[in-house]
């Protein structure tokens, strides 16, 4: 098989097996909420460090991503160092988890999950 075909074979594979990057392109949403791209089904957002422990703020985002999807993960960073926004993100702002949202039809729940290193007055935390 010419190489050429293999590659365009490959390209979609790779694309429906793995992670879909949004580079430098991406651009932040007027309230300066970043969504990076998805990794498998789980989306990759940066928070605005304002509006890293803001409850009301997340739950705006999370119906801007999630509307009308009855399934729905988000994993949710800050970027305190500047670190290049790349998928999947470098260990800068990995490190820098605050929230996660886990929405199952499957399962038939929806849970939201502040980091515990925010130190939220929720005891659940990850």
């Amino acid at each position: 098989m010419p190489l050429v075909l293999a590659c365009r074979r490959a390209v979609p594979a790779l694309l429906l097996a793995g992670t879909v990057v949004v580079g430098a392109a991406a651009e932040p949403a007027d309230d300066g909420w970043l969504l990076v791209g998805h990794q498998g089904l789980i989306a990759q957002v940066l928070v605005p460090l304002p509006q890293a422990r803001d409850r009301a703020a997340y739950a705006r985002q999370i119906e801007r991503l999630c509307a009308e999807r009855e399934t729905c993960f988000v994993n949710f960073y800050t970027n305190t160092t500047g670190a290049a926004v790349t998928l999947p993100l470098p260990d800068a702002i990995a490190r820098e988890a605050t929230a996660t949202l886990r929405r199952s039809a499957k399962q038939g729940v929806e849970a939201f999950r502040w980091s515990c290193r925010l130190a939220m007055p929720e005891p659940d935390c990850f």
